[in-house]
């Protein structure tokens, strides 16, 4: 009977340590995300400009361009470091310059290069939709959103709403989607740099205006530039 009680004893203390002894933690699977994209929101500020300009044309004050719009990366290789990007945005251009654009007495538009002296203001803005479609390299992973990159595409926008303000001292014409102006504008871009912070430069490859002439006889093939900052944010 002693014997029987002691082999109870030494069974129960059995279970109980069995019990309390701690059972390894299963740690979950974590797989790693071999399917990310870097599709962004963009925010550009700029400096606009004008190429292929006619003789005496100059700008003053700061004309400033603000774009904003998001992308869809579209990556082509397994690393996803090198993909094709397509977007939509909106962008407004706002040029300070001595290049006049008035109506005659017959209300005919009036193309002019008039010297600073000679009016009290004068500014061209436009608001455009824009379809950005770009090639993108980028040292980036998954799990970081700090990379170096440049990206480099082709804009195609579209001028819903052009305006121009001449204000000569005497009298003051406000011109609205002036017909002269091309609603289909395009050209080059390309935007390098690390993190959120990029430099940005965008050259337009068709002229600003269709075949109109200044007041001169000399033709107008004005073309736009933009340097600046654009802003990626996920």
């Amino acid at each position: 009977m002693r014997f029987f009680f002691s082999c109870l004893f030494l069974v129960s203390f059995y279970t109980v340590f069995s019990q309390e002894e701690a059972k390894p933690e299963i740690l979950p699977n974590i797989k790693m995300d071999s399917l990310y994209r870097e599709d962004q929101f963009y925010f550009s500020v700029t400096y606009n400009m004008f190429s292929q300009i006619p003789s005496g044309l100059k700008q003053n004050k700061f004309s400033a361009g603000l774009s904003t719009g998001f992308l869809r990366d579209m990556p082509i290789n397994k690393s996803r470091t090198v993909a094709i990007a397509a977007g939509l945005g909106l962008s407004y251009q706002n040029y300070f310059e001595n290049l006049t654009i008035s109506k005659d007495a017959n209300g005919a538009t009036v193309y002019g290069v008039s010297n600073y002296g000679d009016f009290d203001s004068n500014r061209y803005r436009q608001y455009s939709v824009d379809l950005p479609i770009e090639f993108r390299w980028r040292n980036s992973t998954f799990e970081s959103y700090r990379f170096w990159r440049i990206y480099g595409g082709v804009k195609v926008s579209y001028v819903f709403l052009n305006k121009s303000t001449f204000d000569d001292g005497e009298n003051t014409f406000l011109i609205k989607n002036n017909p002269d102006v091309n609603k289909l504008q395009y050209g080059a871009y390309i935007a390098a740099g690390y993190n959120t912070w990029n430099v940005y430069f965008y050259y337009g490859l068709n002229p600003l205006f269709k075949d109109v002439q200044t007041v001169t006889g000399e033709k107008l093939d004005i073309k736009t530039m933009n340097i600046g900052l654009i802003f990626y944010i996920l």
